[in-house]
């Protein structure tokens, strides 16, 4: 408890006071009553549960400052208490500036960023990142290690050549790996900028990049400028620094066919191609490249690059044998065919979205469906694809009638099995009363009379038959009559 003694003295209109304070003792307490660790304090903060002295926590041992190192996180914490690093269960070690192996700092490079760290922590920095990384112990400081990433930068490389003042546009690392006299680096510069003072000057040539969509202007030298723009191709200042793709013509637009902008986009259905009269609608105004229109026309319908649609055969609608269905795919201005599997044990289905289809094969799920005995497990589509045809020996159908061998002449073959669930039989017994009147019964009910089958009947079942599989009597998805007596 503080003691005060206060004294005071009164010498005209003034007042004068004089504090004198005993100060309390302090204790270093490995840990307070408030939680915290390795710390000075007066005795009334100390928790009684652990260690406590009257001195500083410098001068005692378990206290005492050293390295603590957290090999989860790859982490080196200087001058931490080792009480402190048990309880974040690290590894302490009598070191208070970390000099221990596992601690040595290097250079880690994850895509375009660095960090200086630790080798395991760099680990730790690839996993969190997903990212490859390269460890650099070569370099020995931050900052070495922070400038190492702008070595990728690319600008005005500058240097005298023949008496010349002359450029490339390339990389600083690249720059500065020439290892010329008089050599300088300008990021982000262009070697046709007026301020350089190069040889190299603007033109009305372009050229297509690998890896890039765009058309580029070229200048006198070879090197590659900003993004072929007709309105600009007089303009200093597009010249002088490198413009991003958002900075260039009509950056919202795939630019297909446009004579005046070389802004391409692969994705919205163009990229850079040298011009070509066969192909291309329209010439450009300046050079001999242009963004090519990736799109497609298929049975006179236009189709985006990357459009996927189904276009199935004669007969699938009918589900005639040998029909199938096709996954068609429009890539780089040409439409290739993909056919989903045969014997219609898939379909294609498609969904469009803001006039872009996509389509995909599927299984086609028809085998349980003459199992189901309710209309509402039938045409459930979650499960299964079928439909309901009521008053018919098999009222659940598939959707989509799958193909089989029906060609095939072994005995319980799979066109047999599956054909036969359909097969019935109308018998039509008939009375002749002695009034000249004939009255006929028919089994199943309703099948026929006295001149025949009767028609909607005859029709329902073959519908059945049809919905089943390749089974019955029916032509085929070139128009001719099938001959195989199976299933007939």
């Amino acid at each position: 408890m503080n003691k005060k003694i206060i004294l005071m003295f009164v010498f005209g209109m003034f007042l004068f006071s004089l504090t004198f304070v005993s100060a309390e003792t302090s204790y270093c307490a490995e840990r307070t009553i408030t939680g915290l660790w390795c710390q000075n304090v007066p005795l009334s903060q100390v928790d009684q549960n652990f260690q406590s002295s009257p001195t500083s926590c410098e001068a005692t041992k378990y206290c005492g400052l050293g390295c603590c190192y957290d090999s989860n996180e790859g982490t080196c914490m200087r001058n931490t208490p080792e009480i402190v690093c048990t309880q974040k269960q690290g590894v302490w070690q009598d070191s208070a500036s970390c000099e221990v192996p596992q601690c040595d700092l290097g250079c880690c490079l994850i895509g375009t960023e660095a960090a200086f760290v630790p080798k395991q922590r760099c680990k730790k920095l690839s996993s969190i990142y997903g990212l490859d990384i390269i460890f650099r112990t070569d370099i020995t400081n931050e900052v070495q290690c922070i400038l190492s990433t702008t070595s990728d930068k690319k600008g005005a490389c500058v240097f005298e050549e023949e008496f010349q003042t002359t450029c490339k546009f390339t990389t600083k690392k690249e720059c500065l790996d020439l290892k010329l006299e008089n050599v300088s680096f300008h990021e982000d510069y262009l070697c046709s900028a007026p301020e350089l003072g190069t040889d190299c000057a603007r033109t009305e040539k372009t050229t297509c990049v690998d890896g890039k969509d765009g058309v580029f202007f070229l200048d006198s030298c070879g090197n590659v400028a900003n993004i072929y723009d007709a309105s600009r191709i007089k303009d200093p200042l597009y010249w002088t620094k490198i413009l991003d793709v958002g900075g260039s013509c009509n950056s919202a637009g795939s630019n297909a066919d446009s004579a005046t902008c070389g802004n391409c986009d692969y994705y919205l259905g163009s990229t850079c191609k040298s011009y070509a009269r066969s192909t291309d609608k329209k010439r450009p105004q300046y050079g001999d490249n242009i963004c090519r229109n990736l799109s497609c026309n298929f049975e006179g319908k236009n189709y985006q690059h990357g459009e996927t649609w189904c276009a199935d055969s004669k007969g699938l609608k009918n589900t005639l044998p040998g029909s199938r269905a096709f996954r068609m795919v429009c890539y780089n201005g040409e439409v290739s065919v993909e056919p989903c599997a045969d014997f219609r044990q898939e379909v294609c289905i498609q969904s469009d979205i803001d006039g872009f289809s996509t389509a995909a094969c599927r299984a086609n799920r028809w085998q349980d469906c003459v199992n189901q005995e309710k209309k509402k497990d039938c045409e459930n589509l979650d499960k299964r694809d079928c439909t309901w045809i009521s008053g018919s020996t098999v009222q659940c159908v598939p959707n989509f009638a799958p193909g089989f061998d029906f060609w095939s002449t072994d005995e319980g073959g799979q066109a047999e099995e599956i054909c036969s669930q359909a097969s019935v039989t109308c018998s039509v017994t008939c009375e002749k009363g002695l009034s000249g009147s004939t009255t006929c019964e028919s089994t199943p009910k309703g099948c026929g009379d006295e001149k025949g089958l009767n028609a909607a009947w005859e029709a329902k079942q073959n519908l059945v038959c049809g919905g089943l599989g390749d089974c019955g009597v029916k032509l085929n998805y070139m128009g001719q009559k099938g001959f195989n007596e199976i299933g007939d």
